[in-house]
């Protein structure tokens, strides 16, 4: 955001110009844009619901979401493009869980809440 004072043509209250002033920079938005989009998809939503929970390698998300192990490759290259998830290589298998984010974590929270599922116990 820049540091510029943003006069509205209309002032209908001192509210809206603090609203103005107060506006994400372009650059958040899309990053919140982005994180939203990868989620749209219904795979990638619940690919990224089981990694929050649970590191876990390609093969074992394919099972457990019913999918091809390619398809799986491909919806976790677009989450990790978007941040949302991270990998690491353990001996010759990639694992792969949920980034350790701010945006992640009330993404996590907030498909819970939407959808009224809790956490799994440990």
């Amino acid at each position: 955001m820049s540091d510029k004072k943003i006069i509205l043509p209309h002032n209908h209250s001192e509210r809206d110009n603090i609203l103005v002033e107060e506006i994400p920079s372009l650059e958040t938005i899309r990053n919140v844009a982005d994180a939203m989009k990868q989620l749209g998809d219904p795979s990638r939503l619940r690919i990224f619901w089981l990694l929050c929970h649970c590191e876990e390698c390609v093969i074992n998300i394919a099972a457990a979401t019913g999918m091809s192990s390619p398809a799986v490759s491909h919806h976790l290259k677009l989450l990790k493009s978007a941040g949302l998830v991270i990998s690491g290589r353990h001996g010759k298998e990639m694992y792969y869980r949920a980034a350790d984010t701010d945006i992640v974590l009330k993404l996590h929270h907030t498909i819970e809440e939407i959808a009224r599922i809790s956490c799994p116990e440990n």
